[in-house]
This record gives C-alpha cells, sequence and structure tokens, in this order.
C-alpha cells in the first residue's frame, strides 16, 4: 500500500564472509593441515610423542621404585644387621682396636632388655657338603631362630617353616631356596627326603619360593641357600671361627656371625637401633657412639635412599618428557607463523571485507587448539596405550611395569594447555595486526 513502510530484511554479504562458526573453521583447517601434509604431520607427531613421553617416561621411573622397593623388601622389612667390627676409640680403661665378636648371649640379651625391638634372631653361616640321593652340591648354611623366617621375609614354595618345636629340640630339618633345591633333587620332589649336612642325616621340611632378589648379605641370595635350627647347626657343624694375627685363638662356641633385630615400627626405627647398640656396647665394652665397633646394615635406611634416588631419576624423566613436548609447542607455533605469512592475501580479502581483528586472531587461535589437540588427545591414548601393551607383555626380571600416573597425566593434559595458548596467541596476533593494503601488497 502505498506510503506503508514494509519491513525489510536487510542482507549483509560482510556477515557471511567474517562471522566464521567453528565448524567451518575446523574445515578450513583440516584442509590447510592436508595442503602440507608432511610438514603437518611432522609438527602433529611433535606433540603426539611428547605426550606419549611424558606418560611412559614417568610411568617407567616410578615403576623402577616401586620394583625396586619391593626387592628390597625380600631381603627383610624394616630390619638391621648387626655386624661386630674393630673398636676405633679406647672405652671403660679398654684399648682400641679390638675385635668385637658377637655371640648368641648378646641376641638373648636384646630379646631381654630392648623393648623398642620386635624380634631377634642371631644367624650363624658356613658353606658346607650337601648330599641327596639325586646329586650333590656345596652351599652356605644359615642356622637361625624360627622368627627370622618372618622379618626376613621367607615364604615356603612347598612344605612348612621352622617351628618353636624344631629350634628347641634342636630337630634335624632343613628349608631349601628355589637353586638349592633344583640342584639337589633336580626335577623330583624334596619334603620330607634325607639329605646330608656335612655328614649330618636332615631332612627336607620345605622349599622357598623363588625371590628376586636384589641384594644380600653373608654368602649369598636366598635361593642359593640352606636353612636350619640355630640350635642343630650349633651342634653339629658351627663356623670355625678364628681370629687374625700371630696370636689369634678360635672363638668361643656360641659366636655367631651376625644378629638380625626388627623394631616394634618403621617410627621406632633408630630408637631401638641406639638401644641395641648400648646393650652390645655394655656387653663388649665399647662406646656406643663407635660406629667402627659395631657396623649395621639398616635396611630402612636403605629403602629410603633407594626411594629418594627412584624419585629424583623420575623427575628427571619428566622434565625431559615436558622439555620435549614444550619442542613440540614450539613447532605448532612455526607452523602457525607459516600459514599467517602463506594466508597473507586472504587475510587481507578478509579484513577489507569487513573483518575485525577479533575475527582473525580468533580463526589462528582455533586453528592452533585444534592442532595441539588432536595431536595432544593422540598422545594420551597413545601413551596410555603403549603402558598398558608393556604391562601385559612378559619381561625380563630387570625391567619393571610401567605405572600409569595421574599426576603426569594431568601434567601433560596443563602443559597442553598452556602450549595451545602460547602458540596461538603470537601468530594469531600478528595477522590481526595486518592492515589490508599491507596484506593486499603481498604477492
Amino acid at each position: 500500500m502505498p506510503g506503508t513502510a514494509l519491513p525489510t530484511t536487510a542482507y549483509d554479504p560482510l556477515q557471511v564472509q567474517t562471522a566464521m562458526p567453528i565448524l567451518e573453521i575446523f574445515r578450513q583447517t583440516l584442509a590447510a593441515l592436508w595442503e602440507s601434509k608432511l610438514r603437518s604431520f611432522l609438527t602433529m607427531f611433535g606433540i603426539l610423542w611428547g605426550i606419549t613421553s611424558v606418560i611412559l617416561l614417568v610411568g617407567l621411573g616410578i615403576g623402577f621404585g616401586i620394583d625396586q622397593h619391593e626387592r628390597l623388601k625380600t631381603i627383610g622389612t624394616d630390619i638391621a644387621i648387626c655386624f661386630g667390627g674393630k673398636t676405633a676409640m679406647p672405652s671403660g680403661g679398654y684399648a682400641s682396636g679390638r675385635n668385637i665378636q658377637l655371640n648368641i648371649g648378646d641376641a638373648e640379651a636384646i630379646q631381654q632388655f630392648a623393648p623398642l625391638v620386635k624380634t631377634v634372631s642371631p644367624e650363624i653361616r658356613r658353606t658346607v657338603s650337601e648330599v641327596s640321593q639325586r646329586n650333590a652340591s656345596s652351599r652356605a648354611v644359615r642356622g637361625v631362630w624360627p622368627q627370622y623366617q618372618n622379618f626376613r621375609s621367607l615364604k615356603v614354595e612347598e612344605g612348612r617353616l621352622m617351628t618353636d618345636a624344631d629350634e628347641d629340640t634342636s630337630n634335624r630339618v632343613v628349608i631349601l631356596g628355589a637353586e638349592s633345591s633344583r640342584q639337589l633333587f633336580p626335577g623330583k620332589p624334596a619334603i620330607g627326603q634325607p639329605v646330608m649336612i656335612e655328614g649330618y642325616p636332615y631332612t627336607v621340611i620345605g622349599v622357598l619360593a623363588k625371590k628376586q632378589q636384589n641384594g644380600s648379605y653373608g654368602s649369598g641370595p636366598d635361593n642359593t641357600q640352606l636353612f636350619v635350627p640355630f640350635s642343630a647347626m650349633l651342634r653339629d657343624f658351627p663356623p670355625d671361627f678364628k681370629g687374625t694375627g700371630p696370636d689369634a685363638q678360635p672363638a668361643p662356641v656360641g659366636t655367631v656371625n651376625n644378629i638380625v633385630v626388627q623394631p616394634v615400627s618403621a617410627a621406632q626405627h633408630v630408637a631401638a637401633l641406639r638401644e641395641v647398640r648400648q646393650i652390645l656396647a655394655d656387653r663388649h665394652h665399647f662406646d656406643p657412639n663407635d660406629l667402627d665397633a659395631l657396623w649395621v646394615w639398616d635396611t630402612l635406611e636403605g629403602a629410603q635412599f633407594t626411594d629418594r634416588i627412584f624419585y629424583v631419576m623420575t623427575l628427571f624423566f619428566a622434565a625431559v618428557a615436558l622439555l620435549t613436548l614444550l619442542l613440540g609447542g614450539i613447532g605448532v607455533m612455526n607452523i602457525m607463523l607459516v600459514a599467517v605469512s602463506e594466508r597473507t592475501r586472504e587475510i587481507g580479502v578478509r579484513k577489507a571485507l569487513g573483518a575485525t581483528a577479533r575475527d582473525i586472531r580468533r580463526q589462528f587461535l582455533v586453528e592452533s587448539a585444534i592442532i595441539t589437540l588432536v595431536s595432544g588427545a593422540a598422545g594420551l591414548v597413545s601413551g596410555v596405550g603403549i603402558c598398558l601393551l608393556i604391562r601385559a607383555l612378559p619381561l625380563p626380571d630387570f625391567v619393571p611395569h610401567p605405572v600409569i600416573s595421574a599426576v603426569a597425566i594431568i601434567a601433560s593434559l596443563v602443559t597442553l594447555g598452556l602450549i595451545t595458548v602460547s602458540a596461538g596467541t603470537y601468530p594469531a596476533l600478528r595477522a590481526a595486526g595486518m592492515t589490508p593494503i599491507e596484506c593486499l601488497r603481498t604477492d
């Protein structure tokens, strides 16, 4: 009708040209990556390998630490092995330089007068001949109290452990290590079979489960040993302790190689060892502060030291992996700068048609985010997948199973987020700062 204003819908071509939805930006990013496939693959592979490295290396570092901690437990859980030494200072009217020889009375005194010590056992060792109906050997035999079996983590695969009755009656029974059993009874059952040990008839009551043991003391790993009641060994074939020097005399009967103690708890470990040192110092007339008079192998201290080593190693692995990831981020920034240079005329055309600096900046930030997030997700899947694959494979004893660490995954994702922002910001700002005339002049 004349004179009536009709509503009109304005068609703005700039809206079509400048307001690019995320889906369109994603499509253009894929097209740009496809145009330079090799360069894009290498850039994305840098991020992928960086994420994979963080998860895998940190997992291996944690796995090494757990594996070594478990192996240390095979020597004993929170125990200390005490060896007699030589005094380095005079004490109580006695000169320095005396040999300290521990004996069965020392173990009994610790058991009676050290309330912070949970269990104790003297130990004697001697390498003697063993003869079975199947084979013969010459291996070390250890004479111990029954409680020794618990805190030294001795577990039988067949048969039983020694009991207090075996010790009280000096029963001639023996427990074989895994390797000792294979040698003396190759492919045959050992339980209940007789073994002549230094000419005395002993009966096999147990075979130890094989230990993954990376440390020992005295005569070797437990797999290679034989274990008998302390009283039986002291009666039948005690070690021949000899002194040193021209006037040396044989050690008195009851002398032991060492004494093994277990504190009541890890929290009381230091105080318990102080009690033990004081008791032995009083009995052998040496200064309790004389560390040379009594040498102590502290497994708790060793475990803490090992934990610190593998903690630092894991941090080093993580730092190397994160550095690899950061280098991947530099690669993303580089490809985005190249993209800005190659698409200068496109930027100029869009700006000439009305695109704002914000539109240009958003486009390149989204492209950078797509590259890093896609490659980061692939790296996350790759890292977790490789860890799971390695855990499923049979590995040599010295290779640990990697642990999938939530901390490593979070750290890699946080780093990936920082890379996404930093790698895309500078190229986006550079593209947004170009003027249309500057862009359209470019050949």
